[in-house]
């Protein structure tokens, strides 16, 4: 069963969306308390599963409306994602990917997790 895990940081509250396999997912930015930490996490749930992929590595890509999932190659080389709200605030972010097809299954597991993932501190 895949879950939102809360846990502080030394400069606030985060979360991570972790598979049931305990392997993180996707991480949250920093939020200034856990109220606003939870409501980043029902953005998440709502937004993912209908949001679009922009597929920023690739030549020519059509700019998509917010919100969205932007794929997107780091200065490693590896191949990244991060959701987006409505508002163009960043609410979620993967770890690297040395394959594009990872970075793909990770916002797959978003999209189908996060809506019925449990909550945890």
């Amino acid at each position: 069963m895949s879950k939102f895990v809360i846990r502080e940081v030394k400069t606030g509250i985060k979360f991570d969306l972790k598979a049931g396999n305990g392997e993180t997912i996707a991480t949250s930015e920093v939020y200034t308390s856990e109220a606003v930490c939870r409501s980043g996490i029902e953005s998440v749930r709502k937004i993912a599963p209908g949001a679009g992929v922009e597929d920023q590595t690739a030549e020519g890509f059509d700019a998509m409306p917010h919100p969205k999932f932007e794929m997107y190659q780091d200065k490693a080389g590896l191949f990244r994602f991060r959701l987006k709200a409505r508002n163009g605030k960043i609410i979620a972010v993967s770890e690297g990917y040395a394959a594009k097809s990872g970075c793909r299954s990770g916002i797959e597991c978003v999209k189908k997790y996060a809506p019925e993932a449990e909550i945890v501190r």
